[in-house]
């Protein structure tokens, strides 16, 4: 059941948890490419990062994260979830939603939704109240055991954050990071809803 979840959430990469120092490494940088194709381009477009370049590093950076995941919820002996299922806990906070909401703010398909809540509400992670009429107005929050879980996985980032953002340097890279993956994804919600643009 497992293996299915994380097909469904799009992370086909299987790894063994045991040998995550021996991962195959990374394929080369599309930017070496364009430098060697062309080596009348400017320096300045020989280095330029494309936006599928960005977001094949992403994809890479989830799938490696989540196979960390699972080693870190072992750890903690949550043996009951995945990795997909923990991260909706976060989505959820410390608010109390529909879940309408939670596949809005998420961005979950609903049938993904529908089956990862109700694995969450099973193992006792969230508190679910029904509504007879309308099953998506149904209102959900962390339960205790949620809230400890994402506390436990909180203290454990710290760790992984130390690793990335060494000193002030680092860490407003990372800041730097994390506004321009918010502009993107705020220009590519705007582009479904009002129409990107015209491909030439």
């Amino acid at each position: 059941m497992e293996h299915k979840v994380s097909k469904e959430m799009g992370c086909y990469l299987e790894v063994p948890y045991d040998s995550l120092s021996h991962l195959p490494p990374l394929p080369p940088s599309s930017t070496a490419a364009v430098h060697t194709r062309d080596t009348t381009t400017s320096t300045e477009d020989a280095f330029a990062v494309s936006h599928l370049d960005l977001l094949r590093v992403v994809e890479r950076v989830h799938r490696r994260y989540l196979d960390i995941f699972r080693l870190d919820l072992g750890r903690l002996g949550v043996d009951d979830l995945s990795p997909s299922q923990v991260m909706m806990l976060f989505t959820i906070g410390a608010d109390e939603l529909t879940v309408r909401d939670l596949i809005d703010r998420g961005y979950y398909l609903g049938s993904n939704a529908s089956y990862n809540l109700k694995r969450l509400a099973e193992t006792g992670y969230i508190d679910r109240n029904a509504s007879e009429r309308d099953r998506r107005s149904a209102r959900i929050r962390l339960s205790e055991k949620g809230r400890k879980l994402c506390e436990a996985v909180r203290k454990m980032d710290v760790s992984y954050h130390r690793l990335v953002a060494r000193n002030a340097e680092e860490r407003h890279e990372l800041e730097i990071a994390f506004k321009t993956l918010q502009r993107l994804e705020q220009v590519w919600t705007g582009a479904l809803r009002y129409g990107g643009t015209q491909i030439v």
